[in-house]
């Protein structure tokens, strides 16, 4: 994904106000060299923004009609309103190596045996993954098939098929789950009893 962004000269809280009073996004570049202080378009990053790429994959910045590849890195958003306040954004070269979250994209769900014989519903543990690798070989998902997945088991880590130069960072836990089949709830009906014929006796004797 492209986007453009501009340099910006001022500043500071103030600064900072009328830029966004004026539909503009403060925001610094940093690494592989000097950063930059930029200003980006509200509307324009705002939109990018609500696509995944924009968030997992390598980005190419304009600025100053030199297009250079980098990563968004951070962002602040306002408390209440729908309103972009600052983004972080980090150059990348071949030697950068980078730890970063990645989006899974699970497939094959419908067709797992799991779903399609034993009616399981398929809770999904994880919907990302944390990730060690080479910035320039930063995949935009990674993907799980779930296509023979059966009740009982589970999908983990170590059963994903990952690139080599892929390490997935699990903070201390071995093998961790990244979905698991949900049995069907099966609902119980409990009928009442009837009366017996004494105690319908005895209650109309008691009138």
């Amino acid at each position: 994904m492209k986007f453009v962004a501009f340099e910006r000269k001022l500043q500071g809280t103030g600064a900072s106000r009328r830029l966004r009073n004026a539909g503009k996004v403060p925001g610094i570049v940093y690494g592989a060299g000097e950063p930059a202080m930029i200003e980006l378009d509200h509307n324009a990053l705002f939109h990018a923004m609500k696509k995944e790429a924009f968030h997992s994959s390598l980005l190419d910045m304009e600025l100053n009609g030199t297009t250079t590849k980098v990563l968004l890195r951070d962002y602040q958003m306002h408390p209440y309103k729908p309103q972009v306040l600052h983004v972080d954004f980090q150059r990348i070269d071949a030697t950068t190596k980078i730890t970063k979250k990645v989006p899974l994209h699970f497939i094959g769900e419908a067709e797992s045996p799991a779903v399609k014989t034993d009616k399981c519903t398929v809770n999904h543990v994880a919907t990302e993954l944390e990730i060690t690798c080479l910035a320039e070989q930063l995949p935009e998902f990674i993907e799980v098939d779930l296509s023979k997945l059966t009740m009982g088991h589970s999908v983990h880590v170590n059963d994903l098929v990952l690139a080599a130069h892929i390490k997935v960072v699990t903070h201390g836990k071995p093998n961790p789950v990244i979905a698991t089949p949900v049995p069907p709830v099966v609902e119980e009906i409990v009928v009442a009893a009837a009366p017996a014929a004494d105690d319908k006796k005895g209650k109309k004797g008691k009138k």
